[in-house]
């Protein structure tokens, strides 16, 4: 078993440097997703708390309407999808991940038939142009350009790091803003909660 420090050393250098070069994440991505293959099983119990999701509940609750459809990356065992779940009651929700196993779990752990679990690589999604109109994603590598992709005119990106700068994935939410400004959103809030911090997004009108 890899010691748990050393894993979340792997964390924060595999997103420093896809953050970086995206195209690194061709190589480093099955490594990546295989460090969480194997600490699905427990992932929930020993990571997933109100703490936890507390920097993403903050940045739900700042946004203004309740989405017909919103997208969960690096879902993982499902905690951020029952989250926009639970927020909004008529919410189509997906969860996506790479690893099968997590997905497995957030099957088993769905909170109801609104939610819906895919695997998939969120640097290549299998969806429609604008298919979302909430995106969010909790300790999760930011692939700027799908997150533009897939979220509608006028949609609401959230991104939030469980433990602010401690988080082993971790980018400064000033790079966040920064990259989905030139992509076409405006800024609407930051928020501290808990010991993390979440940026709350809007796209433009027009694509």
């Amino acid at each position: 078993m890899i010691d748990l420090r050393l894993r979340q050393r792997f964390a924060r250098i595999v997103t420093d440097l896809v953050t970086a070069h995206p195209r690194l994440w061709r190589v480093l991505r099955r490594p990546f997703v295989w460090t969480f293959d194997a600490i699905a099983a427990d992932w929930e119990e020993t990571r997933v708390s109100p703490q936890h999701l507390a920097p993403l509940e903050a940045a739900l609750a700042a946004v203004p309407v309740d989405p017909a459809t919103a997208l969960d990356l690096g879902t993982g065992t499902g905690a951020g999808a029952r989250a926009i779940a639970r927020r909004f009651d008529a919410t189509a929700v997906t969860g996506v991940d790479a690893s099968q196993p997590m997905i497995d779990q957030a099957r088993v752990r769905a909170s109801g038939d609104r939610e819906h679990y895919d695997v998939a690589d969120a640097s290549a999604l299998p969806y429609p142009d604008g298919s979302f109109e909430l995106v969010t994603q909790l300790n999760m590598i930011p692939f700027f350009d799908e997150i533009a992709r897939v979220t509608a005119p006028r949609g609401y990106v959230a991104v939030a790091f469980s433990r602010g700068a401690q988080t082993p994935i971790w980018v400064p939410l000033d790079r966040v803003r920064t990259e989905l400004e030139r992509r076409g959103f405006s800024h609407v809030a930051n928020f501290s909660a808990g010991a993390g911090v979440a940026l709350l997004a809007q796209r433009a009108d027009t694509a």
